[in-house]
């Protein structure tokens, strides 16, 4: 995959029901590993790679959770739990991960897909404990590089269609205030992504890309809080996948989803200023800063 292939112009929301394509490396008999793939957008996407026929491993924390979600993968499965299992796996520790590996390797004989997904969201503050921060950072930022250091290697030597696709946060690109160990984590993985698919692009022969997952508002464990219903603005994690495989499909390494409150085009528009405070010399979060707010909302409106 290629600069080339990207496409520029902003994606809409995808209908399944219209839209075929499907990337090049999701075919029958591919083999699918998702971090986190016990609930949400691990979960939903598992679910539509076996509906495509890959064979799937699901990695994740506890098994009461890992079982009920195999039941559902292998539901939609060609071959029911014959093509599916799940791996107990903490990414934020080396050796969970390589584990996972030798088992996916000795179960379906190597990988093809590697989503890391695995993400945690248990609040920080930036005097706040030290341990939030070190396991916010070891999932969601230390559990990304381990995935990709343990499995791309083997996946490059393969020489098969590949993909590698990292769940981020548009908090890893405005970096709001109110959780700066997560807004890290994600900046982080941001950075890492676009340095792994300029990488690949360089020594995979075109076979093998990563992509960027930016989800909007989704509703899922990690989002819920104490609401049972989903929110009118939020998209499901269904939707968020069926948007991802749209995007895949056209070759997109940016992956950035609406939701039902926020088009892509306000998002573009709190993107390119955050981007200003750096090109203007403004305060760092001048869209947060009371000295800025007219000028962003007038901003906002030339959209």
């Amino acid at each position: 995959m290629t600069d080339s292939t990207i496409r520029s112009a902003a994606p809409s929301a995808v209908n399944p029901a219209v839209s075929p394509a499907v990337h090049s490396a999701l075919t029958p008999g591919a083999v699918a590993v998702i971090t986190g793939g016990a609930a949400g957008i691990g979960l939903a996407a598992a679910k539509r790679f076996a509906q495509l026929g890959l064979r799937v491993c699901i990695a994740d924390l506890g098994a009461e959770r890992l079982a009920h979600a195999v039941d559902q993968i292998a539901a939609v499965a060609a071959n029911g739990k014959q093509d599916v299992f799940a791996q107990p796996t903490d990414v934020s520790r080396i050796e969970d991960v390589q584990r996972l590996q030798t088992v996916v390797r000795e179960r379906f004989g190597g990988t093809d897909v590697l989503m890391n997904n695995a993400g945690i969201q248990i609040g920080s503050t930036i005097f706040g404990p030290g341990d939030h921060w070190q396991r916010i950072l070891g999932v969601n930022l230390w559990g990304v590089i381990h995935g990709t250091q343990t499995f791309v290697p083997e996946m490059i030597e393969r020489g098969r269609p590949g993909l590698v696709i990292n769940t981020g946060s548009k908090q890893g690109i405005t970096t709001p205030p109110g959780d700066p160990a997560y807004n890290v984590a994600k900046a982080g993985l941001k950075a890492f992504t676009e340095a792994l698919q300029h990488e690949l692009r360089n020594s995979a022969n075109g076979k093998l890309s990563a992509h960027l997952l930016i989800p909007g508002f989704v509703f899922t464990d990690l989002t819920r809080r104490d609401r049972t219903e989903k929110p009118a603005g939020a998209w499901t994690p269904e939707e968020t996948v069926d948007f991802m495989m749209e995007r895949l499909a056209a070759g997109d390494f940016y992956i950035l989803c609406p939701d039902n409150d926020v088009p892509r085009s306000l998002d573009e528009r709190r993107i390119l200023w955050a981007a200003g405070d750096i090109v203007e010399n403004r305060p760092p979060l001048s869209r947060w800063h009371p000295d800025y707010a007219a000028a962003f909302e007038a901003f906002i409106k030339q959209r």
